[in-house]
C-alpha cells in the first residue's frame, strides 16, 4: 500500500461502506471544491456524484454558470473515481488532461454529476462526468485522463498523500 497517510488508511478501512468513503470525500475536499459548494453525494464501484449550488458567485458577467465551474467539477469527480479505483491497488492517481464541454446555459439551482470510469487501466484511467441542472438537462460533459503512479511516487518533491485545508 502506498504511503498517503490516514485518510488512506480510513479510505481501504471503509471500501465496503459507500456512506463513510463520502464522508471521507466530503472531509477532504479542496478549499476550491469547498468554495464552489461541492459536496459529494454518492459513491460506488463503477460512479461518484456530487452537487453544486448555483450561487451568485459562481456565475460569469452574462449570469449564468461559469464553464470555470463546470471544469472543476468534472476534474474533481473523475479525479476522486480514479483515485478511489487505484488505491486498491496501492496506486495514487494525476490528472493528464481534462476536456469539458458546455452544452446549456443555467442560471440558477443545484447542479448534480455523476462520474463513470470509461476505462480504468494498470497506466491510465479515463473517467466521464455529466453535470446536469433541476431540470435533468445534461448542461455540461467532459472527461478527464488519470495518470497511475505507483505507491510512493513523488510529484513536485512530495509523495501524494491526501491532506485537509493548509495540511
Amino acid at each position: 500500500m502506498t504511503d498517503a497517510g490516514p485518510a488512506l488508511a480510513a479510505l481501504v478501512a471503509a471500501a465496503a461502506d459507500p456512506a463513510a468513503i463520502v464522508a471521507i470525500l466530503n472531509d477532504h475536499r479542496s478549499a476550491f471544491d469547498r468554495l464552489i459548494g461541492l459536496v459529494f453525494t454518492g459513491v460506488g464501484d463503477d460512479a461518484v456524484e456530487a452537487e453544486v449550488p448555483v450561487t451568485p458567485g459562481l456565475l460569469q458577467p452574462y449570469g449564468l454558470v461559469h464553464g470555470g465551474v463546470y471544469a472543476t467539477i468534472v476534474e474533481s469527480l473523475a479525479s476522486s473515481g480514479a483515485a478511489l479505483s487505484a488505491m486498491r491497488r496501492g496506486q495514487s492517481t494525476v490528472g493528464l488532461e481534462n476536456a469539458t464541454s458546455f452544452l446549456h446555459g443555467t442560471r440558477g439551482g443545484t447542479l448534480r454529476a455523476r462520474a463513470t470510469p470509461l476505462h480504468r487501466g494498470r497506466r491510465t484511467q479515463v473517467w466521464r462526468v455529466e453535470i446536469r441542472d433541476d431540470d435533468q438537462r445534461v448542461v455540461a460533459s467532459g472527461h478527464v485522463r488519470m495518470l497511475c503512479l505507483e505507491g510512493g511516487a513523488t510529484v513536485a518533491g512530495e509523495s501524494l498523500a491526501l491532506r485537509r485545508d493548509g495540511e
